[in-house]
């Protein structure tokens, strides 16, 4: 899975010189919370939300309102915007992006392709992209396998005992609990018994999941 798959692509972007209150309302009228800042074709910035409230004045202040939003129509973008902006490209994996934002502590990156800004990847798409990957708005259930220790070919082997019993997989994925490998495969929502029943007359460590249930 690469980046460019789950990307939001339709980046609205700022030049430097706008106008804070510009900004403010361009993120309003679009439902987002940043938009990075293109000059000459580069990207220089990003603006947040969080980095204009942070260089706005606080409630201690004596400015009145009318004073604030004057403030606000004279201050510009590259006044506040952070300038050391994390970015990954658009055919990175989008395990890349994870680490990224996880090493970094951010929750945005701007996509670059070729140096140009051809999208933007947030921890919203992330958790998207995790719903994906586990088909979790289609109908089914989900069985696990417990794998002690593992073994060459033992997800060809489930594939095997899956097929010879004409049951499909949805998604598969492998995680770890400890030193275990669990083997978890989203079938028909039928099935799941006959799953967890055919792979334990292999041999296999298999339970139909408990508290897995699709929420609308």
């Amino acid at each position: 899975m690469s980046v460019r798959d789950f990307m939001s692509d339709n980046v609205i972007t700022v030049p430097p010189e706008t106008k804070i209150s510009v900004a403010v309302n361009m993120m309003k009228e679009n439902n987002i919370h940043r938009l990075p800042v293109i000059e000459d074709g580069r990207l220089v910035g990003l603006v947040t939300q969080g980095t204009i409230q942070a260089a706005s004045p606080s409630k201690a202040t004596s400015l009145s309102i009318y004073e604030y939003n004057y403030l606000l129509n004279k201050m510009t973008v590259k006044e506040v915007m952070e300038t050391t902006v994390r970015t990954i490209e658009a055919d990175d994996f989008l395990e890349d992006a994870i680490y990224e934002m996880r090493k970094y502590q951010v929750g945005v990156l701007p996509v670059t392709d070729q140096g140009d800004v051809v999208g933007i990847i947030t921890n919203n798409d992330i958790l998207d992209a995790f719903l994906d990957v586990t088909d979790y708005n289609e109908s089914g259930t989900v069985v696990q396998v417990f794998i002690e220790k593992d073994r060459t070919g033992v997800i060809f082997d489930i594939g095997k005992v899956m097929a010879e019993n004409n049951l499909n997989i949805q998604t598969l994925m492998v995680t770890h609990h400890g030193t275990t490998k669990v083997v978890e495969i989203h079938v028909d929502k039928e099935a799941g018994f006959s799953v967890a029943s055919k792979l334990q007359e292999a041999g296999f460590d298999a339970k139909e999941a408990e508290h897995y249930k699709k929420v609308d």
